[in-house]
C-alpha cells in the first residue's frame, strides 16, 4: 500500500522507517538482497530519489551494503548492530567466543528461573531445527539455525536489555561461527545442546549456566578449545 505524501523531508524519514521495519521484523533477513529500486518505488508509491535517499541513509548507518552491479544487501538489523559488526569484524575470535559464553551463561541462569511454557516449546522446536540443519551438512543453514536457537535461550531470560544487546551482536557471532564451521560439519565438532534445554526446563540455574558456558569452540587456526572458565 503506497505511503502517504507529506513534505519531502518527512517523506524520506517515513521511507527510512518503513525500510528499517522490514529489516528489524525479519522480512529482509541479514544476508538477503532487498528489492530493487524500481520495485521499492512501486511498492512504496514514492519517487525514485526518495527511495535512493532512504537506502543511502541506511547504508550510511550500517544496515545495508550497496554493491555495485549486484544489488543492496542487509548486513545488520539495527544501527547499533551495524556499528558492532564494523567495530568487532577483526576481533580475536577467542575474545568473541568468551563474550558469547559470558552472555549466554548469565542468560541461561536467568532463563532457568523465568522461562515460560511458550519459551520451552520454542526452544524444543529450535533445537530440533538446529539438529536438522546439522544433518543437511549445509554450513550456512546450520549457522542460521544455531544463531536462532541461542538467541531464543537469551530471550528466555526475559531481560530485554540483554536480549537486545545479544541480537545486536548477532552478525558478529554468526561471522565467528561461519569461520568455525568453514571446514565442514563433522562429528568431532558437533555440540549437543539438549542438556542446556533440559536444565532450563528443570529450573536448574547453576546447571543451565554451566552448560551454556562449557561448549567448546573452534578457533580460526582449527584447534578445538574451551572458553576460559568453561
Amino acid at each position: 500500500m503506497p505511503l502517504s505524501h507529506p513534505r519531502r523531508s518527512a517523506l524520506s524519514e517515513q521511507v527510512i522507517a518503513e525500510l528499517r521495519n522490514q529489516i528489524a521484523s525479519g522480512e529482509w533477513p541479514v544476508g538477503s538482497r532487498i528489492p530493487t529500486e524500481p520495485e521499492l518505488v512501486e511498492q512504496l508509491g514514492v519517487a525514485r530519489n526518495t527511495v535512493r535517499e532512504a537506502v543511502r541513509a541506511l547504508a550510511h548507518n550500517g544496515l545495508l551494503d550497496i554493491r555495485q552491479g549486484s544489488g543492496t544487501y542487509v548486513v545488520a538489523t539495527s544501527e547499533l548492530a551495524g556499528v558492532m559488526h564494523r567495530r568487532f569484524a577483526d576481533a580475536d575470535p577467542r575474545h568473541i567466543a568468551e563474550l558469547r559464553s559470558t552472555l549466554e551463561s548469565a542468560a541461561a541462569r536467568m532463563a532457568a528461573g523465568r522461562r515460560t511454557e511458550k519459551d520451552l516449546k520454542q526452544l524444543d522446536a529450535l533445537l530440533s531445527r538446529r539438529e536438522e540443519a546439522w544433518e543437511t551438512g549445509e554450513a550456512e543453514a546450520f549457522v542460521a539455525a544455531d544463531a536462532t536457537f541461542h538467541l531464543a535461550v537469551v530471550a528466555a531470560s526475559h531481560n530485554d536489555v540483554m536480549t537486545a544487546m545479544y541480537a545486536d551482536l548477532g552478525e558478529v557471532l554468526r561471522d565467528w561461527l561461519r569461520a568455525d564451521v568453514s571446514d565442514g560439519l563433522t562429528p568431532e565438532t558437533h555440540m549437543d545442546h539438549a542438556r542446556l534445554v533440559d536444565a532450563i526446563r528443570a529450573g536448574d540455574a547453576e546447571l543451565a549456566a554451566m552448560e551454556a558456558a562449557s561448549y567448546p569452540f573452534l578457533c580460526r587456526a582449527g584447534r578445538l578449545s574451551a572458553p576460559s572458565g568453561g
